[in-house]
């Protein structure tokens, strides 16, 4: 593919690397096949040269087990041992290279981290995890370079984003034409209900009862926080679900509070006849009224080797009274929005680790859309256990930028605050975001909820989310801590 040129600015990555740290979660949180206790989490610093001068940008995520390639049987390590494969890959390849602006950079990274994870035989989702940091790392070192937040550098185009070269139907139009002219200053946190969280307190004995100063149960989260939203995990077996669902719906009943919900279908149902059954029967249980009432919409119900299937989902379209359905992990390509609006889906995630871009591009093409008078569509916030200091804030600021105001958020749920990170980390964090983060009763930080809310005044001023200097030395790197060997869990 010939690739066009932009002059925007002149990048060059000069250098890049890669440290991380090891983290344990308070619960254990269960989603689909998997159960995460502990789990890596990576930091990507790119040095670039912009315009003559040097920029550092810092990117993170925590690996999670069994997302980007749902293999059961595959052990856990291995798992790890390509996630890094991929982000090193991308990172050591980035090095030396030069484009006209950021969106170009972007573009070439990952068409050539594609073509390199197919001959590895590696999914597009899982290759470009590795392009979706370097990513994020280069759009922190062009915000320091034009002293603009993220918001701006979308309505001033200072990434040099070309609309129409990844879809002809936005030829012509540019980022500040389609997406909001102000970010967001507050959004909704739905709070993610794992398979495996105890509903009520009499659900936890003394021996699982914790004693960090944070809520366990649904309920003492919903007191704390205040929550609204909520995003509900089911299994695909009717029983099992409409059992729990049905303790969900009571507990909620009992607030007065209106709720409204999500559910992720964890990719169970390989066959359309086989999940019409399963919906058919599981909404017309009168205990759950409550919940689909004020159902927002339904996440990937199929498995990614079916979800975007012309035979399998034939007649997705044509089925009356279907749900309003997105896809998340299936949204692995450029073109997979496209399709799956085509068979009968509403719209898709946002996920840093998708990649920036790729959803700036799909909010983009829903909205013009939206224009056009297709008015059920969505672009929901999708989280994976995301936590600060940095990954939080990047995709936090990328949500209010796009628009999209309600975002699962569960870190914060599932690891104990940003307790496992040195002391500086945190005096940085509650210095520079007293507004999303808040001392612990132990003193370390913890989200801020307010009335099923965060505010992101702070994370929505900074260059890329993060107001303060990270200094990623204090973590491990990644050749000392392949020697150290520290993730070997059997789970």
């Amino acid at each position: 593919m010939i690739l066009e040129t932009n002059p925007n600015m002149s990048l060059t990555i000069v250098a890049a690397d890669i440290h991380l740290i090891d983290l344990k979660t308070r619960l254990p949180f269960k989603y689909g096949i998997a159960t995460m206790t502990e789990a890596p989490h990576a930091f990507v610093r790119v040095v670039a040269n912009i315009d003559g001068a040097d920029f550092t940008g810092i990117a993170a995520d925590v690996l999670p087990p069994k997302w980007f390639t749902k293999i059961a049987d595959k052990p856990l390590g291995d798992e790890v041992d390509e996630m890094l494969e991929v982000i090193e890959r991308a990172v050591t390849v980035s090095v030396g290279q030069s484009a006209d602006s950021v969106f170009d950079f972007w573009q070439r990274l990952m068409f050539d981290q594609t073509a390199w994870g197919s001959q590895k035989q590696y999914p597009p989702l899982l290759s470009n995890f590795g392009t979706s940091l370097v990513e994020r790392a280069v759009i922190e070192c062009a915000a320091k370079s034009r002293q603009q937040p993220f918001w701006q550098l979308l309505q001033s185009n200072a990434l040099g984003i070309r609309l129409g070269k990844i879809d002809p139907q936005l030829e012509g139009l540019e980022p500040a034409d389609l997406l909001p002219n102000q970010p967001a200053n507050r959004v909704i946190a739905r709070h993610t209900v794992g398979m495996a969280d105890p509903i009520e307190v009499n659900e936890i004995t003394d021996d699982e009862r914790l004693h960090d100063g944070l809520p366990q149960a649904l309920t003492e989260c919903i007191a704390r926080y205040g929550l609204r939203h909520l995003k509900l995990k089911v299994s695909g077996r009717i029983d099992q679900d409409v059992q729990r669902l049905a303790r969900i719906a009571d507990v909620t009943s009992a607030v007065p509070t209106e709720f409204e919900f999500t559910l992720d279908g964890n990719e169970q149902f390989r066959e359309l006849a086989e999940f019409q059954d399963y919906w058919r029967a599981i909404t017309a249980v009168p205990s759950l009224a409550a919940i689909f009432n004020r159902l927002m919409f339904l996440e990937q119900p199929f498995h990614r080797d079916v979800a975007l299937s012309d035979d399998v989902l034939a007649g997705l379209r044509s089925w009356h009274g279907r749900p309003r359905m997105i896809i998340d992990e299936s949204d692995a390509e450029l073109d997979s929005l496209p399709r799956a609006l085509s068979l009968g889906y509403h719209g898709t995630s946002h996920k840093n680790c998708k990649g920036v871009f790729k959803s700036i591009i799909n909010r983009c093409r829903l909205e013009v859309l939206r224009r056009n008078h297709v008015t059920d569509i969505v672009m929901s916030g999708e989280d994976l256990a995301n936590i600060g200091p940095v990954a939080l804030l990047q995709d936090v600021a990328v949500s209010a930028a796009l628009g999209v105001t309600s975002i699962e958020r569960n870190g914060h749920h599932y690891f104990a605050g940003l307790s496992a990170f040195p002391e500086s980390v945190q005096h940085g964090v509650l210095d520079s975001h007293a507004d999303l983060y808040q001392p612990s009763p132990h003193g370390w930080p913890t989200l801020e909820i307010r009335n099923g809310e965060l505010a992101i005044e702070s994370v929505n001023s900074a260059p890329f989310g993060l107001g303060f200097e990270l200094d990623v030395e204090q973590f491990t790197s990644l050749k000392q801590w392949r020697t150290q060997q520290q993730w070997r869990t059997q789970q």
